[in-house]
């Protein structure tokens, strides 16, 4: 694998400001498509496009054997997941370390903790940033209604 190329796991707008921004640094980069992308305009800026499977995003996208396989045939030592399908799925940046494949992103430790409200706001809170009014995670809808009462409404 080779750090010099990163494959872009997304497509559209994302996609080709991610493949700007690397030739911009001087790497080479990879675009993945699904079969109904296969004429957008991530795939022709690309250095390389590796179609990954048939329109539905669930089928292509969202594919980690997909993703990881076209990173693989490429030589892709990075996938930048752009934002939304795989951005944040801490399994897929576990796949990635697994597979020997730099993700461009926050650990899977950090994806799972601050994809939560609550936990984001404990440890916030833990380390005493200072909070806007809010609540901890709420069992029940008497909770909600103490917890509005209290904080009040905007």
């Amino acid at each position: 694998m080779s750090f010099d190329t990163v494959l872009i796991a997304n497509r559209g707008a994302i996609a080709t400001r991610i493949i700007r921004t690397c030739k911009r640094m001087g790497l080479r980069t990879v675009a993945v498509y699904s079969e109904a992308d296969a004429g957008s305009l991530h795939v022709s800026a690309a250095d390389e496009a590796v179609c990954i499977g048939p329109g539905p995003a669930a089928q292509s996208y969202l594919s980690v054997a997909a993703i990881l396989a076209a990173a693989k045939a490429c030589r892709a030592g990075t996938i930048h997941p752009g934002y939304g399908f795989l951005a944040e799925n801490a399994e897929f940046a576990e796949s990635c370390a697994a597979a020997g494949i730099a993700f461009v992103g926050p650990t899977p430790e950090n994806i799972r903790t601050f994809g939560l409200k609550h936990s984001a706001r404990a440890l916030a809170k833990a380390h005493g940033l200072p909070l806007a009014p809010g609540t901890d995670l709420l069992t029940g809808e008497g909770d909600a209604a103490e917890a509005a009462a209290r904080i009040g409404y905007p």
